[in-house]
Parts: C-alpha cells; sequence; structure tokens
C-alpha cells in the first residue's frame, strides 16, 4: 500500500539564500497558455459564494484570475463575464461537460471570456474527453480551456493528451467538499501534486483544493504546481457574492458552500444528487485585496526561505522533509490563551 503525504506532512528545509529584498529580487509571475504572465499565481474558484463580478475584477487588478461559476443562466454567466472584460481585464468562466454546454462556450467566447474551465469533480471521465473534443473542433486552438479535476498522474496525463491546456489537481480536499467521507475516494493533494509533476506534459498545473494559508501555497508550488485555486481563502470577503447574515452566535458573515451541497444544489436546479459539500457561515473579513496582499507576501518570503528567486528556481532547489505529529503542532502557533 502506497503512502500519501498531505500539505501537513511535510516542511522545507530553509537554504543558503542571497535575497535581500522579497518584492526587488524575487518574481512570482507564471504563465497561462495564450493568456500570458500573471503577476500573483493564485485563481479564485468557480464557486457561487466565491466568483462573480467583483471577484474577478479584484482577482485580474491583483494580478491573478478569477473564474465566474456556472450555476446560473448562459445570459446571466455572459453578462458577468461582458462587464468584467470591457476595460480589458483577463476572466474566465466554468462550463459543464454535458447538456448544453457547446452552447454556453460559444456564447461565452463571444462575450469575451479568455478561459473556459471545465468544471466537474471527476475529471478522469470519458464524459470530460469528448467536451474537449467537441469544444477543440468547435472553438479551435486558441482558446485556453482548464479540465479537471483530478488525482493521479495518469488522469494528468490523459487530459493532456485530450486538448487541455491546464489541469486542476486535487478530488476531496476542499474545506466544504465531503467527496473522500461520503465516497472513500481521493488523494492528499500534496501528494497528487508530487506525483503530477513528473510527467512530462507540457500543460499548466493548478492546485486545488486542501490550501489554507500562504504556507501551503509555497509548498505546492515548489512541489511542482504552477496556480494555485482559492476558494476558502477568499470566502467572507467584500468582494465574495451572498448576503450579509448574522448566525445564531451574532456573528456577522457569509455564506461559504460547496457546489456540491445540497444548498447549491437545490438553489441551482431545485433538487440535488449525491451530496459531496456542506455549507458554511464566514465571518466577514474584509476587502479581498488584503488577503491578497498577505498571501502574495508570504508566498515571497517563502521563495526567499529557499534562496529562489522566481517559481522554476523554487521547484529545482526545493528540499522537503516529513514531520511528526509534535512537529506539526510545533510548527502551528500554540501559545495558550490563559497563560504560557
Amino acid at each position: 500500500m502506497d503512502l500519501a503525504l498531505s500539505f501537513d506532512d511535510v516542511l522545507m528545509v530553509p537554504q543558503y539564500s542571497e535575497v535581500e529584498s522579497r518584492f526587488k529580487d524575487i518574481d512570482i509571475n507564471q504563465t497561462l497558455v495564450h493568456l500570458g504572465q500573471f503577476s500573483l499565481p493564485i485563481i479564485s474558484s468557480p464557486m457561487d459564494t466565491i466568483t462573480e463580478i467583483d471577484m474577478a475584477t479584484s482577482m485580474h487588478t491583483a494580478g491573478g484570475l478569477g473564474i465566474i461559476h456556472r450555476y446560473n443562466t448562459i445570459s446571466e454567466q455572459c453578462d458577468m463575464v461582458a462587464e468584467v472584460a470591457e476595460e480589458g481585464r483577463m476572466v474566465g468562466a466554468a462550463i459543464g461537460v454535458t447538456g448544453n454546454f457547446v452552447e454556453r462556450a460559444r456564447t461565452l467566447h463571444d462575450a469575451g471570456v479568455n478561459l473556459l474551465c471545465l468544471d466537474v469533480a471527476h475529471g478522469h471521465h470519458s464524459n470530460v474527453r469528448y467536451a474537449l473534443e467537441i469544444l477543440r473542433n468547435t472553438l479551435g486552438d486558441s482558446i485556453h480551456i482548464m479540465a479537471g479535476n483530478v488525482a493521479t498522474r495518469e488522469a494528468f496525463e490523459d487530459l493532456a493528451d485530450w486538448g487541455a491546456d491546464s489541469i486542476r489537481v486535487g478530488i476531496g480536499g476542499g474545506s466544504i467538499c465531503s467527496t473522500r467521507t461520503q465516497t472513500g475516494h481521493g488523494v492528499p493533494t500534496f501528494q497528487s501534486i508530487l506525483d503530477c509533476a513528473q510527467s512530462d506534459r507540457d500543460v499548466v498545473m493548478v492546485a486545488d483544493g486542501g490550501i489554507r494559508n500562504s504556507g501551503d501555497i509555497v509548498k505546492a508550488l515548489a512541489a511542482g504546481a504552477d496556480f494555485v485555486m482559492a476558494g476558502s481563502l477568499l470566502a467572507g470577503t467584500d468582494e465574495s457574492p451572498g448576503e450579509v447574515m448574522v448566525n445564531s452566535d451574532g456573528i456577522v458573515c457569509k455564506t461559504y458552500r460547496g457546489m456540491a451541497s445540497k444548498e447549491a444544489q437545490y438553489d441551482w436546479r431545485g433538487r440535488h444528487s449525491s451530496i459531496e459539500g456542506v455549507s458554511h457561515c464566514v465571518p466577514l473579513r474584509g476587502p479581498v485585496d488584503n488577503i491578497l496582499e498577505t498571501l502574495d507576501t508570504g508566498i515571497r518570503s517563502g521563495l526567499s526561505y529557499s534562496g529562489a528567486s522566481n517559481v522554476p528556481i523554487l521547484q529545482m532547489k526545493a528540499k522537503f522533509i516529513r514531520q511528526t505529529t509534535s512537529g506539526q503542532i510545533e510548527s502551528s502557533t500554540h501559545i495558550k490563551r490563559n497563560g504560557l
């Protein structure tokens, strides 16, 4: 039986560094095919409580990318895409792989979308293969198509061979995803990144799931990811969709929910099937710009500890060690609230 490692199971070994300024001497730019460089390697998740107009706009301004969710009508999604893209901003949009997905893709393309994301939970599937084939035949090679999610190198390579430009790697690791407990399937996201990084396919890897802080982002990039996708990190911000409410404890918050949760499925199509997500109330966190700035600083600091001036050098130099449960406790803040 193979051993699978999660983000908490590993640490990166500090190395000799000549980085004097994490802002002047470190470049965290990453490239997406057809779209050019992004100064922040973070993509906001296509969830109805994460990415609509405000989040996509803020992500572009910060140097990242927002992917507008698909749990709406074609016209509603296209209107959001058009509003973000009027000022020349980059924007992505999610689509499915069944039903009217080709019509949705064509209309989004006409509305000015820069990236289409095949948004399914289990990307190593015949429906994804068919969707990639028909979309390439319909829209050509000039549109960036992101596919996923996958958890293994075999799946990663299949999606690359089927025509994906970028692939979301990670199944069941999200903070509001219950796939692993509901189905018994999944691979720790960090392990999936390590495995897929061994592939010789020339596609972009997007780590998706289980990422809780800038340290996890650094580990994901060092293990081989090109970008990370963020959901819970951006939840509860001013730019995330949803009504502000007060929960039973008197805390002002916004809803953050998995797209396979019962609540999301009912709102989208009036029914639910397999429930592989939960809904949660997240305390308000203010402008997303502040969070993205903090993450940017943490990523840059992480590169400096490995003596790396950019992500490719980080991936070449990175040294990982496994840590024990006691090491995990020591790694986190652990001062007692009522004294030492």
